[in-house]
Parts: C-alpha cells; structure tokens; sequence
C-alpha cells in the first residue's frame, strides 16, 4: 500500500509533467508572425506576451527588472545547481550558441538568463559560480519561492520540488522543472520558445537573425 508521502510524491509527479506538456504545446496552434525571419528551431508566437513586473535577484547583487533586459533578445532557462543533467547540459550548449555571438555588438548581443528555482540551496554566488562555469556572459538570478512561482508561471513554465524518500535528510531532493527555453525579445515580452533536444548552431543563427531583424526594423 502506498503511503501519504508516497502518494503526494506521485501527485506532485503526474501534476508537473501535465504542465510540462501543456506548456510545450500551447505553440502547437500558432502560428510565427509573417514578417519574422525564417526560423530553425524557435518557435515565435504570433504576439509577444508582456509580462507582470518580476523582480528577481542577481548574483552580482542587484535586482533584475524587466527593463534590464531590453534592447537583447533573451533566452530563459529554468533550473537548479544540483541538476544532474539536464541543467548542465542545456547551459553547456547554449554556451555554444553563445560563442557564435561573440563578434556581435554587446549593445544588441543575444542573452542567456539562468533562473535558479531552488532558493532553499542556491545561494546568490553559487548560481553565479555555476552559470559563469558554463559561460562568462550568461545571467543567473534566483528570488524567493513565491516570486519564482509567479515569474514562471508567466512563462508558462513549471517546477515542483519532489522529495527523494521518506528516509532522505530535508535537504535532500529534486526538482522537476521545464526543460524548454523561453525567448524574450527586445522589449522583454515573451516571444516564442525553444523545445528540446537543443540544436545549438540553428539556436545560434536564430537569435542572431532575429537581433539582424530587429535592427533592420528601427
């Protein structure tokens, strides 16, 4: 028989993936703007989203305001330092793209942001220790419990911290977090999303078609 642990961790399971798929299928009936640029791998909506204000914390310390990331086009990863693979892996490709960006002007260069959704054990320097190790320019923040839950909700995002046992220390667990990236564009709206498995040159050769566009459009 299963126990009330148990069963709330299989609750709390079967609730995350839903979202994840709902999440990553809301795009599937849209369809990308006509003048965009042909894409490879993002999937833009037909209309960016604006987003409630955020603010979440740097890990130089100061605070992320939706007006910090205008001007770049923004790729947002949710996750956390002691993923064992996922995490590392999606922030070791988009280092990749983010090598291809290098040549571009910083005023316009493409951005990768890093949102910690584990505020009970990723401190401020350890998600940016973390982040900086895959690629000195991507962004790391985090924030507490309620204004991560509200930031990724936005996002249509999801994650949900699961335990690991009965017998297991407090601090010993997961999360189960969407593995997609979200794209913001200039004016830090929700733009569109990248799904997995990632493809870091055709990422790469978007978001630098998209920035090329947009300043072809001012």
């Amino acid at each position: 028989m299963f126990n009330r642990t148990t069963l709330l961790i299989l609750l709390v399971a079967v609730a995350t993936g839903v979202g994840l798929m709902a999440a990553e299928h809301v795009f599937d009936r849209e369809r990308a703007p006509a003048s965009a640029p042909p894409m490879q791998t993002v999937r833009l909506m037909p209309q960016p989203r604006v987003l409630p204000d955020f603010a979440l914390q740097q890990s130089d310390r100061t605070q992320l305001l939706p007006g910090e990331l205008r001007g770049h086009w923004t790729l947002v990863f949710i996750g956390f330092t002691f993923c064992p693979d996922v995490c590392p892996t999606t922030l070791a490709e988009l280092a990749q793209a983010q090598n291809h960006w290098s040549a571009l002007p910083e005023s316009t260069r493409p951005r990768v942001l890093f949102v910690s959704v584990d505020p009970e054990r990723d401190t401020i320097e350890k998600i940016g220790e973390y982040a900086h190790a895959f690629h000195k320019d991507t962004l790391a923040a985090t924030a507490d419990l309620p204004t991560l839950e509200a930031f990724t909700k936005s996002l249509s995002m999801v994650f949900a911290k699961v335990p690991l046992g009965d017998d297991a220390p407090a601090d010993q667990y997961t999360i189960d977090h969407s593995a997609m990236l979200v794209l913001l564009d200039p004016q830090g709206r929700m733009a569109g999303i990248i799904r997995p498995p990632l493809q870091p040159k055709a990422i790469a050769e978007d978001l630098a078609a998209l920035t090329a566009h947009s300043q072809g459009t001012r």
